[in-house]
């Protein structure tokens, strides 16, 4: 559109297909469309808003009768041949007197019915904003910090309540007032009319030049604004406030404030100042014209004093919208860049939608997940789509537990680039050492791009299936596709057959629920958080999954029980505590679908034996996924899956898995010293015999992962693991 709409180019002062319109052009169609949704914003008020109009007319009108009855009281009622006509004179004052009490009236009531409407305006640009917010995916949030949506939020849709709230009402009243200000001046004399409005198209051109200052001023002083919020919000929570002390930067991110603080005053400052001369200069204009207005008078000899008097009393009253009106529209030009930062954010479109037509789960749920051949990638559309249809040139293939073939649901495909051979293939080919690094670094380049590569995975209702793998290795990201808050750039991820992105976002929540390893909890009440998964929830059932979460009895310990505030973040509680919290609460939610991403590994041995209590109950009779690093729950998992660089490259049992040799069992090796270890935590290791051992009284052994010297690996850690394959962490 912006293409068609210039000024050059021949033919009829278009431009040439394709070639941009001029700047000021371009410029203008955007601050005309932002215009037009502003005046969208108005249309569900459109009749308060047709009153208000009807009132501002008739206080406006209002307005110049007095100027008129002075001329009336001079000439017709005090400087007559006879002297003063008291009765008339009576009349005419009753009149100045009523006139200015009405509209005074009228103008009370159309400034609440103003306010009114503005602050509506204000309360749904302020909904419509979070609630579109609400709608962006997972993707939108990773990528943006925090105080800058906050900013969006509260400094920038407040930034526009004086706009919003007076400037309609200000444009429309000053109009009325200059409209009929002119006309009665011209009546009463055309040529002192014109001499007063001699350099108002000049003040009109200064005033766009100011605007356009002052809206390039605001949109950074905005930016500032939100970099300011974003700094506050990042080292202000408990987090921040915790590595700033930890780390002892204190000073620098206070001195970090100080700058971008310092930055904002200035900006600000410029902002008001910005346009300050030319006001003055208008304003000196005004206040000297009377003056010119006497002299032509005295000049002329062709006014009557009456005439004079209410000449100069309507050339003060015009004086004051003309002032007003060029203040308003130099704001209005401003705000529009505030106005462009709120849209810029409501005209984000969802990556993850509901579908038109959804497709009902089947009744009842059986929890039946689905992966086939699903690609995915954290970076681009873009990236997603050039994964190949039907990928060739495999890279480390997944085997069956007896070594005899490639597992049927694990795709033999290369890496993304169509072709060219997967990082662990055999294919790359190339003219001497360059053509060699040059294919290693383009399939390097493909590893990053993608953390899941034609991934298949079956897991019947009802199982418990492990997904296991280094760091990086893409378990967390199948995690976040089946419930759906990342979506797959190719393949499917369904649900009792049914593809999640046919599902509603209410059926998707309904039936997955998550555990992670840093559960959330808000700045509410135990019971206020556990409420959030369902807030008809009675107090029995509340009580019911405490229990079962093993957390009852730690909360009624507390003086307030369940009305206890667990903190920002929950930082009042322990890791454990929170954890169990966070279990009482899916417990609660009750989903036929359950994820468990690392849940008790940022966890010291005691609340991680806790929470693996906890856990039990939780995943009886579900569809259980979990991201384990605990030896009991891959031991009694239904399928073990191993993940490497985005691929499955092995599944089975544990005992089939062990058998095979493969990359499971070099890992089982290193990590859980071939079954005697049963889970690492935050502060050492429990051993399968339920015995914990803290690795930081062991000599030697800095974090107990992998290391040949701990007290596990001392214990009965035998098998050496081939060569190649590195350690197993525990996080993802």
């Amino acid at each position: 559109m912006a293409g068609q709409l210039g000024l050059g180019g021949p033919g009829g002062g278009r431009p040439a297909p394709g070639q941009e319109p001029p700047g000021s052009l371009r410029d203008a169609l955007r601050d005309r469309a932002a215009l037009r949704r502003v005046a969208r914003q108005f249309i569900p008020y459109r009749r308060r808003v047709i009153l208000i109009a009807f009132l501002i007319l008739i206080t406006s009108g209002l307005g110049v009768a007095n100027p008129l009855l002075i001329r009336q009281i001079f000439d017709k009622a005090l400087f007559i041949p006879n002297g003063p006509d008291l009765s008339l004179l009576i009349w005419l004052v009753s009149l100045m007197v009523v006139i200015p009490a009405v509209a005074s009236v009228i103008g009370v009531y159309q400034s609440y019915l103003t306010n009114l409407v503005g602050q509506n305006v204000m309360r749904n640009l302020r909904g419509q904003l979070y609630e579109h917010l609400q709608k962006l995916s997972l993707r939108f949030f990773t990528s943006t910090r925090t105080g800058e949506i906050q900013s969006r939020l509260a400094n920038d849709v407040g930034g526009l309540q004086t706009v919003i709230t007076d400037t309609a009402s200000t444009l429309l009243s000053n109009s009325v007032v200059l409209l009929s200000t002119v006309v009665a001046m011209t009546v009463l004399s055309w040529k002192l009319t014109v001499l007063s409005l001699i350099l108002t198209p000049l003040f009109v051109w200064l005033t766009t030049v100011v605007g356009r200052t002052r809206r390039k001023v605001a949109a950074q002083t905005q930016q500032s604004l939100a970099e300011m919020s974003a700094i506050t919000e990042e080292t202000l929570s408990v987090s921040g406030i915790l590595l700033a002390k930890v780390f002892g930067r204190q000073d620098a991110e206070t001195e970090r404030y100080a700058e971008q603080n310092e930055r904002l005053s200035r900006l600000q400052l410029r902002q008001q100042m910005i346009g300050r001369l030319f006001f003055a200069m208008v304003s000196t204009f005004f206040s000297v014209m009377p003056a010119v207005v006497y002299l032509v008078a005295g000049l002329t000899h062709d006014i009557s004093p009456g005439t004079l008097v209410a000449f100069t009393t309507l050339q003060s009253r015009l004086f004051l919208p003309i002032g007003q009106l060029l203040q308003t529209l130099t704001e209005v030009s401003s705000s529009l860049a505030l106005f462009e930062r709120v849209f810029g954010y409501l005209d984000l479109k969802p990556d993850i939608v509901e579908p038109a037509d959804p497709t009902p789960l089947p009744d009842p749920v059986r929890g039946h997940v689905r992966l086939d051949r699903v690609w995915f990638s954290y970076h681009s559309e873009a990236d997603a789509d050039r994964a190949p249809s039907t990928p060739d040139n495999a890279g480390p293939e997944p085997s069956t537990p007896d070594g005899t073939g490639p597992v049927p649901s694990t795709s033999d495909s290369a890496g993304p680039n169509g072709g060219g051979p997967a990082p662990n293939g055999n294919g790359a080919t190339g003219n001497g050492a360059a053509g060699k690094a040059a294919a290693g670094k383009a399939a390097a380049d493909a590893d990053r791009r993608w953390a899941l590569r034609d991934l298949s995975l079956d897991i019947p209702p009802g199982t418990l299936a492990a997904i296991v793998g280094a760091s990086g290795a893409g378990k967390t990201t199948i995690s976040y596709l089946v419930p759906r808050l990342y979506e797959a750039g190719r393949g499917a991820v369904s649900i009792d057959g049914v593809d999640v992105r046919e599902l509603t976002f209410a059926d998707t929540a309904d039936t997955v629920g998550m555990v992670t390893q840093e559960s959330y909890l808000f700045h509410a009440s135990i019971r206020d958080n556990l409420r959030y998964a369902r807030p008809d929830a009675t107090e029995a059932e509340l009580e019911a999954a405490a229990r079962a979460a093993q957390i009852h009895d730690r909360i009624v310990e507390f003086d307030d029980g369940y009305d206890t505030l667990v903190g920002e973040r929950g930082y009042r509680l322990s890791g454990g505590e929170k954890q169990r919290i966070a279990i009482a609460r899916v417990i609660l939610k009750d989903p036929r679908v359950l994820i468990l991403d690392e849940a008790t590994s940022a966890l010291d041995t005691t609340n991680e034996r806790l929470v693996q209590a906890a856990l039990a109950p939780l995943m009886a009779g579900r569809t259980t996924i979990a991201i384990a690093h605990r030896l009991s729950t891959i031991r009694s998992a239904d399928v073990i899956f191993v993940m490497d660089r985005g691929e499955l490259i092995e599944s089975g049992n544990h005992d089939e898995l062990l058998d095979l040799g493969g990359r499971y069992a070099a890992l089982y090796d290193q990590q859980f010293g071939g079954g005697i270890v049963e889970a690492r935590c935050e502060d050492g290791v429990v051993l399968s015999t339920g015995q914990i051992v803290d690795l930081a009284k062991q000599p030697g052994n800095g974090n107990g992962n992998g290391g040949g010297n701990g007290a596990a690996r001392r214990a009965g850690g035998r098998r050496r693991p081939p060569e190649g394959t590195g350690p197993w962490p525990t996080g993802e």
